[in-house]
């Protein structure tokens, strides 16, 4: 097993007002709102695992006014430069509900010494959602469609100067690709084809070169792909029978925790977490003035 070299470095956002305000996404429903205690209880046990596995976490503070803060996945993705500056392209929330969060944490960034840069802000260039973007293998694998606008993958391929594959999201519940999809490591990855038309399902089967094929029920009843690999370790909300025997196998081990709370705003382990530690040159090949991969029409 060659494992991932990043996933050990996570920005958090603690959930002191965290709640169903809106629905934008098939999970919520603001009559079923998270009970405060028991959430922060569930957030704070996340973190320690993360530590408990080698793992390190910033946290910043939640905006009042931004009740889905809580999924820091989606604040920016996090890149450490040749250069070895951090850096994070800050996202652009295709729902505006969600669009004061970069407020907040862009400044919090910047103080911490990180670049920051947007693709789109205000309405002007392209939607991005830093759920929807991994690195794996050659390139930075980005699922468009819902959330993630299409032209956002031709700014972060010219911008960054790597390659960008991209893959057309189509499930309505797996809006963000780190519902459907999770490096394990450098060969392996749970992939669920149902969140993705045909050709995209055959142009990421086809990029890992082992995956554990998902079904559409354990994806979005489980939320096993919504997971964060440290080393060998593997953190999930839950995981199939037929799930872990397989991670077994493969000489990895499955830690399960209680994020339930979580799951009524349509996230997990994997949303609740942003890795900022992948490296440019060393996990994402640079690529002079960039390219971007698309499956078939």
């Amino acid at each position: 097993m060659e494992q991932l070299s990043w996933g050990r470095h996570y920005v958090m956002v603690e959930p002191a007002h965290f709640r169903v305000e809106y629905v934008i996404n098939p999970f919520m429903d603001p009559a079923d709102q998270p009970d405060p205690e028991l959430a922060m209880a569930q957030w704070r046990e996340l973190v320690a695992t993360i530590e408990r596995c080698g793992g390190t976490v910033d946290a910043l503070p939640q905006r009042a006014d931004a009740p889905d803060m809580v999924y820091a996945m989606n604040l920016g993705l996090g890149l450490v430069a040749e250069d070895g500056t951090p850096q994070v392209v800050m996202s652009h929330m295709r729902y505006p509900q969600r669009r004061m969060e970069t407020e907040s944490a862009q400044p919090w960034f910047a103080e911490r010494g990180f670049a920051t840069s947007y693709v789109g802000r205000d309405g002007v260039g392209a939607h991005l959602e830093a759920g929807d973007a991994f690195a794996f293998g050659d390139a930075l694998v980005v699922g468009y469609g819902p959330r993630t606008e299409e032209l956002a993958l031709k700014h972060l391929a010219s911008d960054l100067g790597i390659r960008v594959r991209g893959l057309r999201i189509t499930h309505p519940g797996m809006y963000h690709l780190d519902l459907a999809f999770c490096p394990l490591d450098e060969r392996r990855a749970l992939v669920c084809p149902a969140a993705l038309d045909e050709a995209s399902a055959a142009a990421l089967l086809d990029l890992v070169p082992e995956p554990l094929v998902l079904t559409e029920e354990e994806a979005l009843t489980t939320f096993c792909a919504n997971s964060i690999v440290i080393g060998n370790v593997v953190i999930m909300p839950a995981c199939p029978d037929r799930v872990r025997a397989q991670l077994e196998e493969w000489g990895f081990e499955v830690v399960i925790l209680d994020l339930s709370e979580f799951h009524k705003g349509g996230g997990s382990v994997r949303c609740l977490t942003n890795p900022v530690d992948v490296r440019i040159g060393r996990d994402l090949p640079s690529v002079p003035g960039g390219e971007v991969v698309l499956p078939p029409v």
